[in-house]
């Protein structure tokens, strides 16, 4: 039996949490789903729901942390849709989740499967979002235009299975974690100079370190460390080989050249070199001696301590010791973004924007009300739903002032500022992803951002060594200094990493990550004098799994793709 809990007695014992506890506690939630007939109808446009019966969706997300939906955002969220999700996250990087889905046949109603998206595809498991957008979706319409047709999964097969978590559109670039991060201390000791090659990246760390040895506690600096024990290891190692070696946008596993070939990018010679340096960085004590045996929390914990001087990673990977580093007011040990490049001319491509892309939220064909979900995901696209998850609750997380712009409340810029759990307890920034998002350029009728994260707001944010770095740069913000979106062509397909690839195309994609992960990490752990060697092992590793093979189905997919965005337009 189906049971119905009404939208009152959810908000009141959330209440009373809220009263006992003080805050509002986030854990997975583990009980049964409880759905609605979905016969009552609710009107994305409506600013309040027209039902106070709650529609409990089974919630997939292969991106997520455990949320137990009773933030004070994720409560207002149900009040206006008369939708809760019941989250369910993959336990680890090797999690079977999907796989087993498709073995039982047993999908939940909604999900973000990233990878695993083709997988389900191929098992008939998702449903065709283009014909609930056309006549249930009027803000994703808006939002997306005519780019809604790139989301198409081919030529053959016009269905879009995904709405894409990113961006709607072009942004301003007010944030990145470019191609390598450097301690502003670091920085201001170089006199703010912005590294043009490896070769200066490396002499500005060892300078500080000479001058520098210890901390102000007494521990020793580490100049550069990665995280290789889990996942993390794509984008601690990987992904920066080919940010900066190759001056490559993220293409994930893969080099797309000029002619739309792709190949792994471990083929690729320049990466071959950045990995010799990071061997010369072991051996000359550089990059840290535990990166190799350390786990992925004592990676975290070491940059919080302040000890790291440089990173090749994305803030969100280390956000929670970053968050630590400017409790303490330790703003000359948090980080710069860099455009950093291999050698001297190469464009740095990490602003580059790809277009509408990137894994999304599917619908699966065992859902039980389409429509209602749709209308959720409209209703979080409209200009109420972007202000709602991204600003919070008017009146209590943010106000007008007096020239009718929105401000955050006092209190609320006081608690973001000192408390670490901000985001959990009140609900900021847990459900504006992977849900769909207007670019920050985008202003609602009020003529104010829809994204919290304007210009103004990422200014007058920044900390005392972030201050003191765009001052010394002339420029407002740190992307600044990079080389800027109106510099690239938009390319003609959606990045690599984001393809719904074949399971026989994954499965050899698999084996290659999982050789090149423990060859990499062995081979900077070895000599200098075994490097070539050891690389030339690894790339025959890769051609007994079938590498080229590999590659040339990849250029097919991504042809096909390509071909299925024009022919929609």
């Amino acid at each position: 039996m189906k049971k119905i809990k009404s939208l009152k007695k959810l908000l009141a014992s959330s209440l009373a949490i809220v009263l006992s506890l003080g805050l509002v506690a986030c854990n997975q939630s583990g009980g049964d789903s409880k759905k609605t007939d979905g016969t009552k109808d609710q009107s994305t446009d409506s600013s309040e729901s027209n039902t106070d019966e709650i529609y409990e969706v089974d919630w997939y997300n292969a991106d997520g942390t455990a949320d137990d939906w009773t933030d004070p955002i994720a409560l207002k969220l149900t009040e206006k849709t008369g939708v809760k999700l019941n989250t369910t996250v993959p336990i680890s990087q090797s999690d079977e989740s999907v796989a087993l889905m498709i073995a039982e046949q047993n999908y939940p109603d909604m999900l973000l499967a990233k990878g695993d998206t083709g997988a389900l595809i191929e098992a008939g498991a998702l449903i065709d979002l283009a014909p609930l957008i056309e006549e249930h979706a009027p803000n994703i319409k808006k939002m997306y235009g005519d780019q809604l047709d790139r989301l198409r999964f081919s030529k053959d097969d016009p269905a879009i299975y995904e709405l894409t978590s990113a961006a709607a559109g072009p942004n301003t670039p007010l944030d990145t974690s470019g191609s390598a991060l450097m301690q502003f201390q670091v920085l201001e000791a170089n006199d703010y100079k912005i590294p043009e090659d490896l070769a200066e990246f490396e002499k500005m760390i060892k300078d500080f370190l000479a001058e520098n040895p210890k901390t102000p506690e007494g521990e020793n600096y580490i100049g550069l460390s990665i995280s290789v024990a889990d996942w993390q290891w794509l984008i601690t190692l990987g992904n920066p080989a080919g940010f900066i070696a190759e001056a490559h946008q993220d293409n994930g596993q893969w080099i797309v050249d000029e002619n739309n070939k792709a190949y792994y990018k471990f083929l690729s010679p320049k990466i071959k070199e950045y990995m010799r340096w990071l061997n010369r960085m072991y051996q000359e004590g550089i990059l840290d001696p535990q990166f190799a045996t350390k786990t992925h929390e004592d990676y975290v914990a070491k940059i919080a301590s302040g000890r790291v001087l440089a990173l090749t990673d994305q803030f969100w990977d280390f956000q929670d010791a970053t968050n630590i580093l400017e409790v303490d007011k330790k703003y000359s040990q948090t980080y710069a973004p860099l455009p950093l490049n291999m050698e001297k001319g190469q464009k740095n491509a990490t602003l580059l924007y790809p277009g509408i892309n990137g894994y999304g939220i599917s619908i699966s064909k065992t859902a039980e009300d389409p429509v209602k979900l749709i209308k959720f995901l409209d209703y979080i696209a409209s200009d109420e739903g972007q202000v709602l998850v991204q600003w919070g609750i008017e009146g209590e997380y943010w106000e007008y002032d007096e020239n009718g712009k929105r401000v955050v409340t006092e209190k609320h810029k006081e608690m973001a500022e000192t408390d670490p759990d901000y985001g959990k307890k009140t609900g900021i920034g847990r459900h504006n992803y992977p849900f769909p998002a207007q670019p920050n350029t985008y202003l609602d009728e009020t003529g104010n951002p829809v994204i919290m994260s304007s210009k103004e707001k990422f200014i007058e944010d920044y900390n005392e060594a972030e201050k003191a770095a765009v001052k010394a740069w002339g420029v407002e913000t740190i992307p600044e200094i990079f080389p800027q979106p109106d510099e690239f062509e938009i390319p003609d397909y959606p990045p690599l990493w984001t393809l719904n690839l074949p399971t026989d195309v994954t499965a050899i994609v698999n084996q290659l990550d999982e050789v090149a992960w423990a060859d990499l990490v062995a081979m900077i752990l070895d000599s200098p004098d075994n490097f070539d060697a050891n690389y030339d092992a690894m790339l025959k590793k890769f051609e007994q799994i079938g590498v080229e093979e590999a590659g040339e189905m990849v250029s097919e997919i991504l042809a096909d793709k390509i071909a299925a965005a024009q022919a929609g337009n």
